[in-house]
């Protein structure tokens, strides 16, 4: 088997993993990990796309060192969508990357809306309203100096990219969630980079994912030990593409949920949907590898949860997570809930009193102790999950017979039970490193180690990982969602 790298980042951390493929046999080996998350410089937030670029480098030279590293065949980088760059006419990195939490976008998405209205928008970009869509963060960014003085724009794993190979490009997954593409062509449109308030030329070419980029700069093979014959290649570079691609389904009839610091919910579809019903469902239509369209709603995700350990943390000390959770099980049902993607939980910071609060204000009594703010938090989860999928399934006609939740929330049985119970259908949780599979089968049939079809991608996850199924208490009429 070839030996291919995924370097996956997410929000809150990253990952290299040494993967192989062939017919028959998937293997993955995490060989570095390291925390990721904003970092606030005078009121604003950033990231550091330095120390980012470091901890990569890092892995990949743990990567050449470990067990059939040296003999690594392909490099591909996803990472979480949106964020980008800015390059000089040189190539240098002008500023550090914003956060997407950032508060610059906060009131610009209506700006926006002045000029072309919200739905007529949805029928060209097909995306759901986030405040923080590149679309309206380059609108903000125009009201600052840097975007004057940049050449282009890199989004964060095609600038990841750039430094490891001077490939410049936008890889199709990613590129549909700026605002900028075409729903119905994956390509730029130049009625909305025009809205934005930018050039053309500061947009690269977008590429699709299985494209083979080039070999890697000296540099970098000098520093990290890889072989000169090592190539990079597009893999689904948002998280969420490559994570689809590894959900182990056996037939189209499923639902997804890509659980990690947020929560991507929906169908696979082979076109958008774009009626004023799924406008109004705030519904959001993404590309996909092979052409394929990811319909979903974003949903809060674990944030909520992570904010609170963090709370709990610096206040006592670390957390037992198993113990809280553990506790949260024991906690009777039919207890508070909150609207998990209220905006006021999208900030970073102390988050246990905005639960409380929230719940407060929806009529419920306020969760005191800790493994009830979980339980609430986590039911909120649940509940928001199944709303996204019985919308999903009302809105485009694709019905499910189950629903795959992949990612690091695949681990929280909790979470996975109660997601059964609120969508009266079986949840299969797993696998957890899905999107660092996604990517490492998207490099391995690029190099012409597999072969096929998505579904045969799928296939192969099936046969090779385990899962875990959890079966609901309830059918899909008594929950009232589905």
């Amino acid at each position: 088997m070839s030996v291919h790298i995924a370097v996956d980042l997410g929000a809150s951390s990253g990952r290299v993993m040494l993967g192989a493929a062939a017919p028959g046999r998937l293997e993955l080996a995490e060989v570095h990990r390291f925390p990721n998350g904003g970092v606030e410089v005078a009121g604003r937030l950033h990231w550091d796309a330095v120390g980012l670029w470091q901890q990569v480098l890092t892995g990949l030279g743990r990567a050449a060192r470990a067990p059939g590293g040296a003999g690594a065949r392909t490099v591909g980088v996803d990472t979480w969508a949106v964020d980008y760059g800015l390059l000089s006419r040189e190539g240098a990195l002008l500023g550090t990357p914003r956060h997407y939490r950032d508060p610059r976008t906060a009131g610009v998405a209506e700006r926006v809306f002045d000029r072309v209205p919200a739905q007529r928008l949805y029928e060209r970009n097909g995306l759901q309203h986030l405040p923080f869509t590149t679309l309206y963060q380059l609108v903000a960014e125009a009201e600052e100096s840097l975007l004057g003085c940049a050449a282009q724009l890199l989004l964060v794993p095609d600038l990841l990219g750039y430094w490891l190979s001077g490939h410049r490009g936008a890889e199709a997954t990613n590129a549909s969630t700026t605002g900028l593409a075409d729903v119905r062509t994956g390509r730029w449109a130049p009625d909305l980079v025009e809205l934005a308030g930018v050039e053309q030329a500061l947009l690269p070419p977008v590429h699709d994912p299985g494209t083979v980029l080039g070999g890697l700069r000296p540099q970098v093979l000098a520093e990290t030990g890889l072989p000169a014959s090592v190539q990079l290649v597009a893999v689904g570079s948002h998280d969420t593409a490559s994570a689809v691609v590894a959900v182990p389904a056996r037939d189209e009839r499923f639902a997804y949920v890509a659980c990690g610091t947020w929560g991507l919910v929906g169908v696979e579809l082979e076109r958008p949907v774009l009626s004023a019903e799924s406008f109004a469902a705030n519904f959001t239509n993404e590309r996909g590898v092979d052409g394929r369209i990811r319909y979903l709603r974003n949903v809060m995700g674990l944030w909520v949860l992570q904010q609170c350990l963090a709370e709990w943390a610096a206040a006592e000390g670390e957390q037992d997570l198993p113990a809280l959770l553990a506790a949260a099980a024991d906690v009777p049902a039919g207890g508070p809930l909150v609207d998990i993607d209220d905006p006021r939980f999208l900030p970073p910071g102390p988050m246990v009193e905005r639960v409380r609060a929230a719940a407060g204000e929806a009529g419920h009594r306020p969760p005191g102790a800790k493994a009830q703010v979980v339980r609430c938090v986590l039911e909120s989860l649940a509940r928001a999950f199944a709303a996204a999928v019985a919308d999903a399934v009302r809105l485009s006609g694709h019905d499910v017979d189950a629903v795959h939740l992949v990612g690091g929330g695949a681990r929280n049985a909790l979470l996975c039970e109660l997601t059964a119970d609120a969508c009266g259908l079986p949840v299969v949780a797993g696998p957890v490193e899905a999107t660092a599979l996604g990517n490492v089968l998207v490099q391995a049939r690029a190099h012409g180690d597999l072969s096929g079809s998505l579904e045969d991608l799928r296939a192969l996850v099936r046969d090779t990982h385990a899962t875990t199924t959890y079966a609901p208490r309830r059918s899909r009429l008594e929950t009232g969602v589905l």
